[in-house]
C-alpha cells in the first residue's frame, strides 16, 4: 500500500544522513537472506543426491555388505527417509509461502535429522564398538558444511550444531539401551569430540553473516528509512523497498550512485545540487497521478536518494508483455490520467524526459483501480517559464543522448537546443502506440535505426498492426502526437486531454468498475476481495 502522509509539506535536503545508534538490527536482509536460502536447496539437493548414492551402493553395488537382515531393513528405511526428507526441504523452500527468514530454519531441521541419520547407521546398522575410536563420523562434515550456508544467528545455530553433535553419543546409548555392548562413557564422549569440535566452529560462519547484517543494514540505513529489499535496477539507479523506522510504512526509495553523478567530485557535487534542486521542484507536483515524493538526500558514500510512495501495481510495459495489447477504450482511460500529470508539469515549466511504459504505473488505490501515476519525475528538466520563452533545457549533453530510443522526439534525436513539452507529447505517443499494438512504433532494425526512423519515417496507424479494433479517432489521435513537427502535434498534455475528452465515449467505454473486474480476474493477488454487500438491518 502507499505511505499515507498526514500533512505532506515541501522536503528540504540536509546533511549527509546515517544510521542512529541503538536502532538498528542485526538481523540479515531479507534479499541476503533470500539468496542464502537460494544455497539451501542446492544444499537439499546435494544432501538427497548423498544418500541416494548410499542406497545405490548398500544395495546394488555392494549387496554383501548386509550381512544381516536387520540391518538391511533399518538402512533402507534410514535411506529412503532421508531422501524424502531432503525433497521436502528443496519443495519447502521453492514453494512454501513463507518468509526467507522463516525458510532458513529448514536449514537447521535438516542438518540436524541428517545427522541423527547418520548416527543410526553407525549405531544401529552397525554396532559401536572399540573399533570405531579414530574413524571419523560424516557428522562433522554436515555440521560444517551447514555452517556455511545457513543464514541464522550464532547462537541457533549453536544449538542446533551442539544437538547434531550428539546424536552419535544418543546412537551409541540407544544401542547401549538395545544389548549391545558399547564403549564406555568415556570412550564414547572421545569418539564425539571431533563433532562438538565442528559444533563449535559452526558459530563462526553464523556470527560472520551476523557482523555482515549489521554491516549491511548500516549501509542500507537512509536517515529514519531502512532499505528492506531491492525491486529493480535501471539505467540511473536502484529502487527499493523501504520501511520507516517510527511509522512502520513501507515506501519505494530510488537510490543514483556516485559514480553515476560524475566522474570528477566537483562534477559530482554539481549535478547533485541539480538533482536537489529538480527533486524540490518536483516535490511541488500535487496531480493524484504524479508518484509522490517524501523526502530526499545523499548517503555518506555520496549517493543520492528519493524517498516516495510505494504502489501497488504493475508499469504499463510489463502488463502489454504478460497480457498482450490493451482495448482502445482502456488506453484512452490510461492516458487521460498521464496527461493530467503532465499538464501540471508542463504548466510548471518541467518536461519529463523520459515518458515511456516503464515509468508509468497502474495500480490499485484504495478502491480505484487502473489508477495511474507517472513516476520518474525526480530527473525532469526544468526552466522558471517565461511569457516570451516556454522552453527547457536540452536533452542532449556532450556525452550521451538522455532518454529511451523508442521513445525519443525527433527533435531530441537531432540535438535541438530548445526541447520543450511537445517532446513528452511525441513520448505519450508511442506509449500510446505500444499499449494499442504491443509493438513499438519502429520496431524493425537496430536502437540506431529506430533513431533514424523517428526522425524521418512516417509511422503506420495502430490499427494496421493491433489485434484488437481501434477507431479511426484513435488512429488520429496517436498519429498526430507522432507528427515528426513539433508545431503539428499537440502543444502540450492539457491539450492532449482536451484531444482525449472529445472523443466519443472515451470517459465512459472503461472506468474503474471494469478495471476492478479485469484486475479481480487477471491479478487477483493484486485485488482486494470483494464482497457483496449485506443488508444494514441483518
Amino acid at each position: 500500500m502507499p505511505v499515507k502522509v498526514v500533512a505532506p509539506r515541501l522536503p528540504t535536503p540536509g546533511p549527509p544522513l546515517t544510521a542512529p545508534s541503538g536502532v538498528i538490527t542485526s538481523r540479515l536482509p531479507d534479499d541476503v537472506v533470500a539468496e542464502q536460502v537460494q544455497r539451501l536447496k542446492l544444499f537439499a539437493v546435494i544432501s538427497g543426491g548423498m544418500w541416494a548414492m548410499g542406497l545405490v551402493m548398500d544395495f546394488v553395488i555392494f549387496p554383501n555388505r548386509m550381512m544381516a537382515d536387520r540391518a538391511t531393513t533399518a538402512s533402507l528405511i534410514i535411506e529412503l527417509a532421508a531422501i524424502a526428507l531432503a525433497a521436502g526441504v528443496y519443495f519447502y523452500v521453492e514453494y512454501a509461502p513463507r518468509s526467507p527468514h522463516v525458510k532458513a530454519d529448514a536449514g537447521l531441521a535438516l542438518m540436524l535429522l541428517n545427522s541423527a541419520g547418520i548416527a543410526l547407521l553407525e549405531t544401529w546398522v552397525v554396532d559401536p564398538t572399540h573399533d570405531s575410536l579414530g574413524h571419523l563420523s560424516w557428522i562433522p562434515i554436515v555440521i560444517l558444511l551447514s555452517a556455511m550456508v545457513m543464514p541464522t544467528v550464532p547462537r541457533r545455530m549453536l544449538v542446533a550444531a551442539l544437538a547434531s553433535a550428539s546424536m552419535g553419543p544418543i546412537g551409541v546409548w540407544m544401542a547401549h539401551w538395545r544389548g549391545v555392548e558399547v564403549p564406555g562413557v568415556l570412550d564414547t564422549l572421545a569418539m564425539a569430540v571431533p563433532n562438538y569440535s565442528c559444533a563449535i566452529a559452526a558459530v563462526l560462519p553464523s556470527q560472520m553473516f551476523h557482523r555482515m547484517g549489521k554491516r549491511l543494514r548500516e549501509a542500507r540505513d537512509l536517515g529514519n528509512y531502512q532499505l528492506v529489499e531491492r525491486l529493480g535496477v535501471g539505467g540511473m539507479g536502484e529502487v527499493w523497498r523501504a520501511r520507516h523506522r517510527l511509522l512502520a510504512s513501507d515506501a519505494a526509495v530510488k537510490l543514483v550512485r556516485q559514480e553515476i553523478l560524475g566522474a570528477s567530485e566537483n562534477e559530482a557535487r554539481a549535478q547533485l545540487r541539480r538533482f536537489e534542486r529538480e527533486a524540490q521542484a518536483t516535490a511541488t507536483l500535487s496531480s493524484q497521478h504524479t508518484i509522490r515524493l517524501f523526502d530526499f538526500g545523499s548517503t555518506d558514500d555520496g549517493s543520492f536518494y528519493y524517498v516516495m510512495e510505494l504502489l501497488v501495481g504493475q508499469d504499463l510495459e510489463s502488463l502489454v508483455k504478460k497480457f498482450g495489447p490493451l482495448p482502445a477504450d482502456r488506453v484512452l482511460f490510461l492516458l487521460g490520467q498521464v496527461c493530467h500529470s503532465l499538464a501540471e508539469a508542463h504548466a510548471r515549466g518541467l518536461v519529463h524526459r523520459d515518458v515511456k511504459p516503464a515509468n508509468i504505473f497502474a495500480c490499485r488505490m484504495g478502491l480505484d483501480y487502473d489508477f495511474v501515476k507517472v513516476l520518474d519525475f525526480g530527473l525532469v528538466q526544468h526552466r522558471e517559464v517565461a511569457a516570451s520563452e516556454n522552453i527547457t533545457e536540452t536533452l542532449v549533453t556532450a556525452e550521451r543522448l538522455i532518454g529511451t530510443p523508442a521513445y525519443l522526439a525527433p527533435e531530441i534525436i537531432l540535438g535541438s537546443t530548445d526541447v520543450d513539452r511537445r517532446a513528452d507529447v511525441y513520448a505519450l505517443g508511442c506509449v500510446a502506440y505500444f499499449l494499442l499494438t504491443g509493438q513499438r512504433v519502429f520496431q524493425e532494425g537496430s536502437a540506431m535505426q529506430a533513431l533514424i526512423d523517428h526522425v524521418q519515417t512516417p509511422p503506420a496507424a495502430p490499427s494496421r498492426k493491433s489485434p484488437l479494433p481501434v477507431p479511426r479517432q484513435v488512429d488520429e489521435l496517436v498519429l498526430a502526437c507522432l507528427k515528426k513537427k513539433r508545431e503539428d502535434r499537440p502543444q502540450d498534455a492539457s491539450e492532449l486531454l482536451e484531444l482525449i475528452a472529445a472523443i466519443p465515449g472515451a470517459g465512459h467505454a472503461w472506468s474503474s468498475a471494469h478495471a476492478q473486474a479485469w484486475w479481480q480476474t487477471h491479478l487477483p493477488e493484486l485485488a482486494l476481495a470483494s464482497r457483496a454487500a449485506e443488508p444494514l438491518n441483518s
